[in-house]
């Protein structure tokens, strides 16, 4: 039997129950009986993919922030600084908008580098602001997520694939949103689930039939000892 083939995957629309929200409790044990690395990529803040790692039972390999966050499993990596995104939020709610994530705004209170602004917002405003910064507004399908256009989970794979000797041509990457194109293109083979955005799926090796976990699981199921 061969080996299975190196793993990055995103989390929300990719590891999410069908109907979208809520981890899919079904790709617990196939990650955790994978035998070889498995990134999480992912929009979060950081301490979630951390948590998802440790409650799958994984080791801990996260690019979080879309790339401002990088983990090897040693060594943390910040690369963006959330100064500039701070002060694109304080601009916008002067101009009388909010993240939308209510009063304690656990979406944004352990960010670093980016700031997420909830999809009920209005965009327009925020992008004006951004770019008045230098700053990028792109939309997940989750959240408005303000950040540096520098970092991204390509860049940051690629960190932890140098560090943790990770063959970035026998990986398999899984996603459902721009921000997992930089992602597509360092790997040698990609999946975008059913529920993928346009400019995902353009970027895909291959448009999987089935949406969020299901997709994955069927890619999982595919992949298994193919290397």
């Amino acid at each position: 039997m061969t080996d299975d083939p190196p793993l990055v995957l995103d989390i929300d629309g990719t590891l999410t129950r069908p109907e979208g929200w809520g981890i899919d409790p079904r790709v617990f044990d196939p990650l955790r009986d994978w035998d070889a690395p498995v990134v999480i990529a992912t929009g979060k803040a950081f301490p979630y993919p951390v948590a998802l790692c440790h409650f799958v039972g994984i080791p801990e390999l996260v690019v979080a922030e879309n790339g401002g966050v990088v983990y090897t499993g040693d060594d943390v990596f910040v690369t963006a600084d959330r100064a500039a995104a701070q002060a694109v939020l304080e601009d916008y709610r002067a101009a009388g908008y909010e993240t939308g994530w209510g009063p304690e705004n656990t979406v944004n209170r352990w960010r670093e580098t980016e700031i997420a602004v909830n999809l009920d917002q209005p965009v327009d405003p925020l992008r004006e602001i951004a770019a008045d910064y230098g700053l990028e507004v792109i939309d997940t399908g989750y959240a408005y997520h303000v950040k540096d256009a520098a970092p991204n989970k390509g860049d940051g794979l690629e960190t932890i694939a140098e560090h943790v000797g990770i063959d970035l041509e026998r990986t398999v990457a899984v996603g459902d949103s721009i921000n997992d194109v930089s992602t597509f293109e360092a790997v040698g083979r990609s999946f975008a689930v059913a529920n993928a955005d346009e400019t995902a799926k353009a970027a895909a090796d291959e448009v999987l039939a089935d949406v969020h976990a299901d997709g994955t699981l069927a890619v999982l199921e595919r992949v298994r000892g193919s290397e």
